[in-house]
């Protein structure tokens, strides 16, 4: 009865480690009495609180869009419900309240109704917009065409695009500005009633992923320090041509066995994750490693190096992803790291964070930044909230 009871609060525990986090991990081993062994997915709280960070920018840089996409340039306040919705429009005037530096509230004397629009500080710094723009504008063409030379056929259903468009950074009217503008690059073409983003030129200039990049600039670095001594460190970092930067989270200790295996795998070959997925047979361990790869190089388009994990898993066929894509970020947990904070799942990558700050950020992130320090907040803003006008 006793045994029976132990078993039962066992499997309680485990249940409730599961619905506190979908990333928990436990096997049961069968060892003649010994202890069960567990594999915990340990939190990073710094990239946790990323996710807490952007809220109040979020609501900040959407109310400015809304406001900006007004005749006139005001926001009656009755047609904020119609804009976000009874629930969020609570939030949104709070906002309002809180942050009398961005926003001004008016009307509401006599037949003029109440409204919201810009401080006179707010608009002067969100005409630098256009300007952070048009630094942008490079930048998104050659992403653009990267996240194409990826695919299997050099081609991305529309929509799929669309999906991931703030993510990427692209203007709501991107088609215009930016697909019809560089005909030499892009085209549009219906398969099967289907509309699709094609690519018009491979360019082999491009054809290098962001780990190459680091590499090459890390092995000038050392080069110039005169360290020619290559070795796998105690956080399972080496400086090869085919390893992987690896940022575990503080709590975990990788041991002795974990190194060494991970020292084949940082070594270990692969083919470059823009060569067609289709030449490589799906087991092999070199093309699975590929396949990590494709996973970093897609993160590192996006403007913040992250992506909501249900749109990444959007590309399964584009890139040939993995059928249980999460499993496969939660093995590689010194590259990605899966958050649940927010309202949906998000996988980041982690080399791109230095404890809560984006180590590079784009003109549009720096703009937003800008914007959102009106308010006298010191937080970072992590402005993937919307779609530039």
């Amino acid at each position: 009865m006793k045994r029976r009871s132990i078993i039962t609060l066992s499997s309680s525990i485990i249940r409730c480690q599961k619905l506190d986090s979908m990333f928990v991990s436990v096997r049961q081993i069968s060892s003649g009495g010994k202890r069960s062994k567990k594999k915990i997915y340990h939190r990073d709280y710094q990239l946790d609180k990323v996710m807490d960070l952007q809220k109040k920018p979020y609501l900040i840089l959407q109310l400015k869009c809304i406001i900006q996409s007004q005749n006139h340039q005001r926001l009656l306040l009755r047609d904020l419900e119609k804009e976000v919705g009874f629930v969020e429009k609570w939030n949104f005037m709070s906002i309002m309240e809180k942050y009398p530096s961005i926003f001004g509230v008016g009307g509401g004397c006599g037949k003029e109704l109440p409204f919201v629009t810009l401080t006179g500080k707010a608009e002067k710094i969100a005409r630098e917009q256009g300007e952070a723009r048009n630094l942008m504008e490079p930048i998104l063409v050659k992403n653009l065409r990267k996240l194409l030379m990826l695919s299997i056929d050099c081609r991305v259903p529309l929509e799929k695009v669309e999906l991931i468009g703030n993510e990427l950074g692209l203007p709501h009217d991107f088609k215009k500005s930016l697909i019809f503008k560089y005909p030499e690059y892009f085209s549009t073409k219906v398969i099967n009633g289907r509309a699709y983003l094609n690519l018009e030129n491979w360019d082999s200039l491009l054809a290098v992923t962001a780990r190459e990049e680091r590499f090459a600039r890390e092995r000038m670095l050392q080069s110039a320090g005169g360290q020619n001594k290559v070795r796998i460190t105690k956080d399972g970092n080496y400086l090869g041509p085919f390893a992987f930067k690896m940022c575990y989270a503080a709590g975990f200790r990788p041991n002795k066995s974990y190194l060494e295996e991970l020292e084949k795998w940082q070594k270990m070959e692969f083919p470059s994750p823009y060569l067609n997925a289709r030449r490589f047979e799906v087991a092999d361990p070199k093309t699975r490693k590929r396949v990590v790869a494709v996973l970093h190089e897609l993160l590192s388009l996006t403007m913040e190096k992250r992506m909501i994990s249900a749109k990444l898993d959007a590309f399964h066929s584009e890139y040939r992803l993995p059928s249980k894509l999460v499993l496969c970020l939660t093995k590689h947990h010194g590259i990605f790291y899966i958050t649940n904070k927010g309202a949906r799942r998000t996988v980041f990558l982690r080399e791109a964070y230095d404890g809560t700050n984006l180590v590079d950020k784009c003109s549009i992130l720096m703009f937003n930044d800008k914007f959102v320090a009106l308010s006298g907040r010191n937080e970072t803003s992590s402005g993937n909230v919307m779609k530039y006008t």
